[in-house]
């Protein structure tokens, strides 16, 4: 990847689970939003990890492209459905976007 437009670097991919139940929210090159880097990124040496409320199998699915209910690795689009490459791509990106900004963060 090129990291070389906007969503690429600053809207979410996906959300990553860890350890200790919290997630972070990753861009297209597994980078914590906003990242624009190639290197390793320690999660664990950023204060980047929220805990979401409200969120279980249910949600998951709902944010996730292909309605997969893990809530290990939640997708919000993959190569078949990126959002800048059509307008249907974008709204259904657009719904997810809307069930993620309404989650509470502790």
């Amino acid at each position: 990847m090129a990291l070389n437009d906007f969503r690429e670097v600053f809207l979410p991919y996906c959300l990553k689970k860890q350890d200790d139940g919290r997630y972070v929210v990753l861009n297209r090159e597994y980078k914590p939003i906003g990242f624009k880097n190639r290197e390793n990124v320690k999660y664990e040496d950023y204060p980047i990890c929220v805990e979401l409320k409200g969120i279980g199998s249910a949600t998951a699915a709902k944010l996730s492209y292909k309605g997969d209910s893990s809530m290990d690795n939640i997708y919000l689009y993959n190569d078949s459905c990126v959002p800048t490459e059509s307008a249907e791509h974008m709204k259904n990106y657009l719904k997810r976007l809307e069930i993620l900004a309404k989650l509470k963060v502790v």
